[in-house]
């Protein structure tokens, strides 16, 4: 299952609502990166609400999708971080410098605007 990617003016829209798996993850990566360059998005908003927990692997490829994305010229916010979410994260050892966050879609959307100079 595709996990939907929206393009609003110049930015991605994604908001997962189902926990994921290996493959989706894996999958979820490969298009985001490919919608990027396909659109020159300048910002990200991945918003994680539905979210309750994550594991090893899906922490890494998130952290992975972050960079990767920064990489490419694109601004990244997370939003709604469930705690176990954070706590993984954190014990995990997975680097979010310089990752914008927010509560939830609206406010991390409001915040790229603001990161982008819109």
């Amino acid at each position: 299952m595709r996990i939907p990617i929206l393009k609003l003016h110049d930015c991605l829209l994604i908001s997962i609502q189902w926990e994921l798996d290996d493959q989706t993850a894996l999958q979820f990566q490969e298009d985001l990166l490919n919608k990027i360059h396909e659109t020159s998005a300048n910002g990200v908003v991945i918003d994680l609400t539905s979210i309750d927990f994550i594991d090893s692997f899906i922490a890494k490829v998130l952290g992975d999708v972050i960079g990767m994305s920064k990489l490419m010229g694109a601004k990244v916010v997370l939003t709604g971080i469930q705690p176990a979410v954070a706590i993984t994260l954190v014990e995990l050892g997975i680097s979010l410098n310089d990752v914008l966050t927010a509560l939830d879609l609206e406010k991390g959307l409001e915040k790229l605007q603001q990161e982008l100079g819109d």
